[in-house]
């Protein structure tokens, strides 16, 4: 596993739509491992291939910071099908560093994806897991917390 570079605003790779994948194998097993790695080396709860350079619909997040690694996600193609309610949060991103500010975003979603040993799965998300999930997808689509506020 490496640590790879994180991009920064106002790198055009961060504004662009990820392409979406369409084969899972090996060398994307190691993209996502290298991914988690560079997560938590950032240290940050979620990451998405663009922040690494990479146009591909795929992002990791760990929430749970007292058991690191335990519940780590690593999705690829995810999805947003269900959003309810409102939540104002505050985030950062590790590709808009030393700046932080409160975005409103759903309280609940539901996402659809696929994980890197090929099973669809749905995770439902409220409280950090949900804001990590739609900020994480946000960067999938070229959109970033600024341009939530």
């Amino acid at each position: 596993m490496a640590v790879l570079p994180i991009y920064k605003l106002p790198d055009p790779v961060l504004r662009q739509e990820a392409r979406e994948i369409t084969e899972i194998n090996g060398k994307l097993q190691r993209l996502v491992d290298d991914m988690a790695e560079t997560m938590y080396a950032a240290p940050g709860v979620g990451l998405a291939a663009p922040q690494i350079g990479l146009s591909q619909r795929v992002i990791v997040l760990d929430v749970d910071h007292e058991n690191i690694g335990k519940r780590l996600l690593k999705l690829v193609n995810p999805v947003i099908t269900e959003s309810e309610g409102e939540v104002l949060w505050e985030e950062g991103c590790l590709s808009v560093r030393d700046y932080q500010a409160e975005v409103l975003r759903a309280e609940r979603v539901l996402v659809k994806a696929w994980t890197t040993d090929q099973k669809e799965v749905e995770i439902e998300g409220t409280g950090l897991l949900a804001v990590a999930l739609q900020h994480e997808i946000d960067h999938l689509n070229g959109t970033l917390f600024l341009d939530r506020l």
